[in-house]
């Protein structure tokens, strides 16, 4: 497969959506995560709801263009998820990534980086958000 099919515009374009999602300090739940394999960490502030909802997010991300974009996947669709989604979407996340039979999660955008399922350093990047979120989440 080649870069370009793996770097095209959409997941540029999602990797410069970002700027959208600033990590202020007044987003009070926080959350890290870091890829052993690439290196990749992303930083994030979040902010709930009465019911324990998503209500705001804000990231810091130093990765490749597809774990940003993965990381702006996030953001785009975190708002109004509870703590047990996320649990349940890592999961699968994690199964579809590995699993060339596994479905793809059900959490818009994800097939903006399908190609980077055959890029195995790629994964941990791709897994960032989520894992950060889940720590930041009571």
């Amino acid at each position: 497969m080649s870069a370009a099919r793996l770097y095209n515009a959409e997941v540029l374009g999602l990797a410069t959506a970002l700027a959208a999602f600033p990590l202020t300090d007044d987003l009070p739940l926080r959350g890290a995560a870091r890829s052993a394999l690439c290196g990749s960490s992303l930083e994030i502030g979040l902010a709930v709801d009465a019911a324990g909802r998503i209500a705001g997010a804000g990231l810091k991300v130093h990765a490749c263009a597809i774990g940003q974009a993965a990381a702006a996947i996030f953001a785009q669709a975190a708002i109004g998820r509870a703590r047990a989604e996320l649990v349940q979407t890592e999961a699968r996340l994690r199964e579809w990534l590995v699993s060339p039979d596994a479905p793809r999660p059900d959490w818009p955008g994800l097939e903006t980086i399908a190609p980077a399922r055959a890029y195995p350093a790629r994964h941990g990047a791709i897994m960032l958000a989520w894992q950060a979120a889940l720590e930041a989440l009571p």
